[in-house]
């Protein structure tokens, strides 16, 4: 019998020519360089954002303010001498500031020119005069020596963003208003220092009297509604999934629609919130309750698959020894494997915050858009926080915000850049290798 044979088939051999080599290195090194050129390009992209920010933004910690010296006249302030804090309060304290800058400029006399000259004093000096007489009533009657804070056209114009050398006409402030401010200045009247009210004090329609505390606080309530609401949900929710749960369609239907509400547009999370909290609810508007939770909700896919992937993390043999000495099923969860994945657990957690942090959308649809001057003191308080400030400065025509803006980005990233270094740190420090 006849064995037939299949026909051999021809052994490709690698090309090793000198040529193919040739072509396979240079191709090596075009990848390379555009690599780099990649890394290069992105970096200079932010650091053109970073400067363009800083450059905008960093004379927003420092204010212009005016050293007056002001009448604390008993006939304008108390003039029944009854010291009635309601009167104190009630006082027109934007007169005194007035007639104390006007002792400066005696020649101004007409009603026109007695208005320019007003404008050279910030509209809310008066709170400062007023809480300064609030807290020491003695001082009525007596003269005292104030820093106020300057216009906001004559605070730009100080920090150069207003140009003398543009026409008259073009500019905000006249020729007689900057000869006014010029004298100031030879009178070494002008000062400039640390804006710290730029973090003390809440929104205002003014620029120079506006700040960050407000934003700031109700950042931090959101953000705490936000971490024991998502925090302990998805922990247990992942913990379920991963170790307990029967593997069957209803179980890979629920992780399958986790992992899309991942990818879920923030804004849909705000109609929800809309719709179920303060529509079906009843909750607050503006609140960081309301906007804790809408956030969480948005969080909560983020650290449930972050969480199963620290727990598969963790090598079976801590399960199986743990079952070999005779522990439970939960003992095993609880005792051994939750502590142990622990460190990606708190990583997972603070990603998923960071991303929650700059968010804006959802809590536009809940209403922390409105303009809140006070600061929070709970979670029910009307309040916004620090990308909704953001989002309302930019959107202010005045030239003052501009600058505003940029810093309160600033805050923001610096509250950014903690979080993410807090988890650095945290996968750092109880990182474990197998």
């Amino acid at each position: 019998m006849t064995e037939i044979t299949a026909p051999a088939m021809p052994v490709r051999r690698p090309d090793l020519s000198q040529a193919r080599l040739k072509r396979r290195y240079a191709a090596e090194r075009r990848f390379r360089i555009y690599g780099i050129v990649a890394v290069l390009v992105a970096v200079g992209m932010l650091g053109a954002l970073l400067v363009t920010i800083v450059g905008k933004g960093y004379s927003a910690f420092y204010r212009t303010d005016i050293r007056l010296a002001v009448t604390l006249d008993p006939a304008v302030i108390d003039p029944a001498g009854t010291k009635d804090p309601d009167a104190i309060m009630q006082a027109d304290y934007t007169k005194l500031l007035r007639d104390g800058l006007r002792q400066l400029f005696p020649d101004v006399t007409s009603r026109e020119d007695k208005r320019d000259l007003n404008s050279l004093i910030s509209s809310g000096a008066d709170t400062q005069i007023r809480k300064m007489v609030q807290a020491d009533p003695s001082l009525i009657g007596q003269t005292v020596t104030v820093s106020v804070p300057i216009g906001p056209d004559f605070d730009m114009l100080a920090k150069g963003f207003i140009s003398r050398d543009l026409p008259e006409s073009a500019r905000r402030v006249s020729d007689k208003q900057i000869g006014w401010y010029d004298q100031l200045r030879q009178q070494d009247r002008v000062e400039h220092g640390f804006n710290w009210s730029f973090f003390t004090a809440g929104d205002s329609r003014e620029p120079e009297l506006a700040g960050v505390a407000g934003s700031v606080v109700g950042t931090l309530l959101t953000m705490l509604v936000t971490l024991s609401l998502a925090f302990p949900l998805a922990v247990a929710t992942a913990v379920y999934l991963e170790e307990f749960a029967p593997k069957n369609r209803w179980t890979d239907l629920i992780e399958v629609n986790i992992n899309n509400l991942a990818a879920v547009p923030s804004i849909v999370f705000g109609l929800l919130g809309l719709a179920v909290y303060i529509g079906f609810f009843g909750l607050p508007r503006s609140a960081p309750l309301v906007g804790g939770m809408v956030l969480s909700l948005m969080t909560l896919p983020i650290i449930i698959i972050a969480t199963r992937a620290a727990l598969k993390a963790v090598p079976p043999s801590i399960r199986e020894g743990a079952y070999g000495i005779g522990a439970s099923p939960l003992q095993v969860v609880t005792h051994h494997v939750v502590p142990l994945a622990m460190p990606g657990i708190l990583t997972g957690t603070i990603i998923g915050m960071a991303h929650a942090l700059g968010e804006t959308a959802p809590l536009l649809m809940i209403g922390m858009v409105a303009f809140i001057v006070g600061v929070p003191h709970g979670v029910t308080d009307a309040a916004t926080v620090l990308p909704v400030q953001i989002y309302l400065w930019a959107d202010s025509p005045e030239r003052g915000f501009v600058e505003k803006t940029s810093a309160a980005i600033m805050v923001l990233l610096v509250f950014l850049v903690l979080m993410n270094g807090v988890a650095v740190y945290l996968r750092r420090r109880f990182e474990r290798r197998w």
